[in-house]
């Protein structure tokens, strides 16, 4: 598995993140202009290939209105084509539910998903309406970034042990010397990216090659439950990144506020542009309607999320040979209509993040990640097996009667769950609740569960029951 890398670069020279700044503009008009000729079904899904179209820019002289190096604007094209096919499978997962929708025969489905596969489609009136539908237009809003390859760069240490970066510039054999905050030299193909006066290096390396001998992982067996208040509460009752609450709500409450005041601005400044006064209005844009402090502050808060999460899965990772964690992956949507605030809330939600840090570092630290189908994990009686009612951090068990910590009680479901011989990863979440209803039922009239195995032994309900009530 590759990870991503980011260097920063340290006290850069103004004179030259303004020629990387007018390179990165330039380059953004390749990529628009790809974007353009080759964003839709005459582009990539008619098979249309980086090669070809630097083929076809060469001999129709396109290239020279760029005002750049070659090099520069072939990885370009090369990124923009990437992303643009990218866009197009995206789309696809869409139209593969069409397909499965529209026919039950498996004949006729395999010879659509080949031709789907193989960007054959066009051909096929049902999968080209879809695509249609589906794979809209995209257009390019990238012009801060510079693809280097690898072989087109080089790095050297000063006498004061500082890593400078030489990239090319504009002119040929005119390279931009950046200053970084490292000592680890970068590899392979490099992605420049300027944010306000900064140069962000991206590279990728091999995850193997970060494995950590120095710190291993534990040797137990544990189940864990992502949440909201929390990053994770394992099966022990332990709750891990217990500040991420608190600063998804803080930021999610200072975006409102924040919005509601910018919101007043621009109508401000749209009103004095239909008054006929576009001098107030450019005034307010510039100075009161800026990104610059904006994605500053939004890329602090997302460091501080990220830190926190991969801090309290290291903390699991600590005491756990075997992590068992519900299967991030899928999507989830709720029937329940919710407030404004929560929904708003909840759209902040760092399931990916959570996701990124329990295999990045399951696989650093040498545990095993485990992921498991938590359909009705919550909704479940880890003791009896019941349905019960969540009630905020409480769940009641209408059966035992008793009330669990429920980020608690989902952890142990999830931990039990690994090892049930009936419901798989991908089982339907209708079929788990009868699954589970049925077991249900045959232990009320104390009949034999079949096709079961025995649960895992509980290890520290006498004091679960009463944590954090």
């Amino acid at each position: 598995m590759k990870v991503t890398r980011i260097a920063y670069s340290a006290r850069l020279n103004p004179g030259k993140y303004a020629a990387l700044v007018e390179q990165a503009r330039r380059l953004g008009r390749v990529r628009s202009e790809v974007w353009q000729r080759y964003g839709a079904i005459n582009g990539v899904g008619s098979g249309l290939r980086d090669r070809q179209v630097r083929d076809r820019w060469l001999a129709d002289g396109i290239h020279v209105q760029f005002g750049v190096l070659a090099n520069a604007w072939k990885e370009t094209v090369r990124d923009a084509v990437a992303d643009i096919a990218a866009n197009m499978e995206a789309a696809k997962v869409d139209v593969r539910r069409a397909v499965s929708q529209r026919t039950n025969d498996p004949g006729e489905r395999q010879r659509m998903f080949t031709a789907l596969r193989a960007d054959q489609w066009a051909s096929d009136p049902f999968l080209a309406r879809q695509m249609r539908k589906h794979w809209k237009r995209g257009r390019n809003r990238t012009h801060d970034q510079i693809v280097v390859r690898a072989d087109k760069y080089h790095t050297a240490v000063d006498g004061w042990g500082r890593l400078w970066l030489a990239v090319p510039g504009l002119e040929p054999r005119k390279m931009v010397r950046i200053p970084l905050s490292t000592t680890v030299t970068p590899t392979g193909t490099l992605r420049l990216i300027l944010r306000s006066g900064r140069v962000e290096v991206h590279y990728q390396i091999d995850a193997a090659q970060m494995r950590s001998s120095q710190r291993p992982c534990g040797e137990a067996t544990v189940g864990v439950d992502k949440g909201y208040t929390e990053a994770l509460t394992d099966s022990d009752g332990q709750p891990h990144g217990e500040q991420l609450g608190v600063l998804l709500s803080s930021e999610s409450d200072r975006l409102k506020e924040r919005n509601r005041r910018r919101a007043k601005l621009r109508s401000i400044a749209n009103t004095a542009a239909r008054r006929g006064d576009h001098a107030k209005a450019h005034r307010v844009k510039v100075n009161n309607l800026g990104t610059v402090k904006r994605d500053r502050q939004a890329a602090r808060h997302r460091a501080r999320v990220r830190t926190e999460i991969f801090t309290a899965v290291h903390e699991v990772v600590d005491k756990a040979a075997t992590v068992v964690s519900e299967d991030l992956t899928k999507r989830f949507t709720s029937r329940r209509k919710l407030p404004k605030n929560m929904n708003r809330r909840l759209a902040a939600w760092t399931k990916g993040v959570t996701a990124e840090a329990l295999k990045s570092v399951s696989e650093r630290r040498g545990s095993a990640l485990v992921p498991v189908n938590a359909a009705y994990t919550s909704q479940t009686c880890h003791q009896c097996g019941a349905f019960g009612r969540r009630s905020g951090d409480r769940f009641h068990c209408t059966r035992c009667g008793v009330v669990w910590q429920a980020d608690v009680n989902a952890a142990i479901n999830i931990l039990h769950r690994a090892g049930d011989p009936d419901i798989a990863l991908h089982t339907p979440h209708q079929r788990v609740k009868q699954i589970l209803q049925d077991r249900t039922d045959r232990h009320r009239t104390r009949l034999p569960v079949q096709d079961s195995s025995p649960r895992l032994p509980l290890g520290g309900e006498r004091t679960i029951r009463t944590a954090r009530l």
